[in-house]
């Protein structure tokens, strides 16, 4: 006979459950930076894991819902830091185009 529902005292905590909630936070706090694209991507990966466990036996963990928060500021923070990533190459490229102009490296 099968159990359906372990009770919750044979239920382990889901691994990196908490690590990936805590990543995730980092990721998106403003004062990171680009740190917030790396830290997204690792736990990104470290969630992945996680979440094949999960899904491979879900009466069998707790701490589901940790993984899907961290896994959504995650993604979050990969997008924000993507994007701060691009406004910082534009913002590099326009400060060359202007010093290039200014010094006549423009004119042929």
């Amino acid at each position: 006979m099968e159990v359906v529902n372990p009770p919750t005292a044979y239920r382990q905590e889901l691994p990196n459950s908490t690590a990936t909630l805590v990543l995730g936070i980092l990721s998106i706090v403003p004062f990171c930076g680009n740190i917030g694209l790396i830290l997204g991507i690792i736990g990104l990966i470290i969630s992945k894991d996680a979440k094949r466990l999960y899904d491979a036996n879900p009466d069998a963990y707790t701490g589901y819902s940790n993984l899907g928060a961290g896994r959504v500021l995650c993604i979050i923070g990969v997008v924000a830091g993507g994007i701060g990533l691009l406004m910082l190459f534009m913002w590099i490229i326009g400060i060359a185009a202007i010093i290039g102009t200014a010094a006549g490296w423009g004119s042929f």
